[in-house]
């Protein structure tokens, strides 16, 4: 098929979006290719179609695992066969899932960025047909990006592997800098750049400086018709703040990553089918979700860079029509983000402390724990160790950057079974444990591909097939892995630390100060461009565009700034014009202030007396108290 007759096959679409195709045939010429498409810019089609054109798997790296599970089942749901590795999964279901990926046909492998550091998964990639690597979120690669991520800097490593393949790198926001970072750290053959100017017409950003938020979260509401987006720091305030909508009259719910899977989907869900008018979240609300009528989106708290804010902004107004981006800021946001300074970096002690307390919370010997993941309830973990939260989650993230683990803030990942005996030995242990037959009979009818591969499982719908509580399903299950009968995972949804080395002592641990300072000297660079947008009165669009390094935009007409720029500009030729009319009249006789005003065509009355009084206070026209005359 052709990529035309793909996209209308498995999209049904009947043309590609705006550099879609162009970007597809450079891959397909086998070129190194680095996309920039705007948030909600159809960025997956630009790897989905090609990889489906040529024989072989497509890999895509991706740091989303929400995302990156939500396009795997999408793609099944079109009788694509793609499959997902993230972390969490045991080294058994690795090892089936790359299995799949050399034998069985499989067209899409999904990985999180850590999996490249797994020995097993490298070797396996060099057996795979591999036709493409994608890689989505491309600025996690480059340190001067606003969300760098360690790992990515191995993606590298899989060109090593497979070297006539081509890399096509994906990413909705970078500017000049990190483009070239990216091309650099993927060893493009040589540059090639796919843009998309970062201009959104429709939007109208709009930063109010504002005491009172909360009244100000309710006057957009009130003003601004549709759907909306508000983004909040803490997850606290997410429950807080929609309770305080829902009291003014407002459908709306909130939605943070610390809810389980099923909840965040029936929240998305109702909000996408508008019987919930808005969501407020934090930023972990939005990746994957395409609803093209948000009117607006409104940031209660500075975000930490523009890049982030960009992003979030642009869910609004998917669907070309007029949308708001709307940010609350006051003097105290800057004190308040000067101040996280202090808590986002912390020191090479407070890092080696956080490591020596994780191996002591998770009972790990010294020198073993390779390769192992662990789930973490942070605030437990916190509270036992009389840590300080925001500052361990970013002694978490350094440790990552020096290769002793991986975390990842959230991670849902369903219950899944897998039988390790074959049918004979099965058949024949249900003979001989009779009470055993009728539960093992109710998992063989509700789940196919068992005997091969881990499948998803939900513990609810067993119980109800066979009269069992679901806790009585749980003990069963494992009950039946104790025996070797099947393994069983349950579902996790918690952040999750995987080791990359065995535990180290802390005096055989060396973490990267300079690079600790490098990151800091970037991220208040970051932050002083979201201070520049928040305070300075020049077009918002503008200076995000410039921003991106497109420094020759024409003004929006529609933010904040450029409104009260036309509307001072119609009250100075209003001003202009009532001020003309009045040397006309009082040039012919002098009139009192009621002749006067009803005399004077232009403007509003209130504009009229304004320029009556500004007149007589610049002694242009006089009044003897009954009259005034020149």
């Amino acid at each position: 098929m052709t990529i035309q007759q793909i996209l209308k096959h498995y999209w049904n679409h009947d043309t590609f979006r705006p550099l879609q195709e162009e970007i597809i045939q450079s891959v397909l010429l086998g070129q190194d290719t680095l996309a920039l498409l705007p948030t909600g810019g159809g960025k997956s089609i630009c790897f989905q179609v090609p990889a489906l054109t040529k024989a072989g798997l497509c890999i895509v790296v991706s740091p989303l695992i929400a995302l990156m599970k939500d396009q795997v089942e999408n793609l099944k749901a079109k009788g694509i066969e793609a499959v997902a590795i993230v972390s969490g999964m045991s080294k058994r279901e690795v090892d089936i899932t790359l299995d799949r990926c050399v034998y069985s046909g499989v067209k899409f492998l999904y990985l999180s960025p850590e999996r490249l550091l797994s020995e097993l998964v490298r070797e396996r990639i060099a057996y795979m047909n591999v036709n493409l690597i994608a890689v989505d979120e491309a600025h996690c690669i480059s340190q001067w990006g606003y969300d760098f991520r360690p790992p990515y800097l191995h993606i590298a490593d899989l060109r090593e592997i497979q070297p006539d393949v081509p890399v096509l790198a994906l990413t909705a926001t970078a500017t000049a800098e990190v483009c070239d970072d990216i091309q650099q750290k993927l060893l493009f053959k040589q540059p090639n750049i796919y843009r998309k100017s970062f201009e959104r017409k429709n939007i109208s950003y709009v930063v109010q400086n504002e005491e009172n938020k909360l009244r100000k979260l309710l006057d957009v509401a009130r003003g601004v018709k549709g759907s909306g987006i508000v983004y909040v720091r803490s997850r606290k305030e997410t429950s807080e703040i929609a309770k305080l909508y829902n009291e003014n009259g407002f459908r709306a719910d909130f939605y943070h990553a610390g809810l389980t899977m099923e909840q965040r989907s029936k929240k998305q869900e109702e909000w996408k089918n508008n019987k919930t008018r808005i969501i407020v979240a934090t930023n972990a609300f939005g990746m994957g979700i395409d609803k093209p009528d948000v009117r607006f989106v409104i940031h209660k708290d500075i975000p930490e860079s523009l890049e982030a804010y960009y992003q979030e902004a642009g869910r609004g107004g998917r669907d070309e029509q007029k949308a708001y981006a709307v940010l609350l800021y006051n003097y105290a946001d800057r004190l308040k983000n000067e101040k996280k300074l202090l808590t986002n970096f912390p020191s090479v002690d407070e890092i080696k402390l956080v490591y020596h307390h994780l191996g002591s919370y998770f009972q790990l010997a010294f020198g073993t724990g390779e390769g192992v993941s662990f789930d973490i309830d942070l605030s437990d973990f916190c509270v036992r160790y009389k840590l300080e939260p925001n500052k361990t989650l970013n002694a978490l993230k350094f440790l990552e950057q020096d290769e002793y683990l991986s975390f990842n803030e959230s991670v849902f990942l369903p219950s899944r079974f897998r039988f390790e005996v074959h049918n004979e030995e099965l058949y024949n242990f249900q003979i001989q444990n009779a009470s055993w037959d009728p539960f093992i009979k109710t998992l063989l009818r509700s789940y196919g591909g068992s005997f091969e591969n881990y499948v998803r499982l939900r513990e609810f719908d067993i119980a109800r097939r066979s009269n069992l509580s679901v806790q009585q399903v749980i003990e069963g299950l494992k009950q039946l892995q104790e025996i070797g009968i099947l393994s069983y995972m349950q579902q996790t949804d918690m952040p999750q630390v995987t080791y990359l080395k065995p535990r180290l002592q802390n005096n055989e641990m060396v973490v990267n100060k300079r690079y600790i300072d490098e990151r800091k000297a970037i991220y208040l660079k970051k932050l002083e461009a979201v201070f520049a947008y928040a305070e300075h009165k020049k077009c918002r669009s503008q200076m995000l565009l410039a921003y991106f390094d497109e420094s020759d935009a024409d003004k929006c007409g529609i933010c904040d700034i450029c409104l009260e720029e036309k509307r001072l500009k119609n009250l100075s030729e209003t001003s202009d014009n009532i001020t003309d009319e009045i040397a006309h009249l009082l040039s012919v006789d002098a009139l009192t202030i009621d002749d006067l005003m009803s005399s004077i065509k232009a403007g509003t009355e209130k504009d009229r007396i304004e320029t009556i009084r500004t007149l007589l206070d610049a002694g242009k026209i006089k009044t003897d108290g009954e009259r005034y005359y020149l």
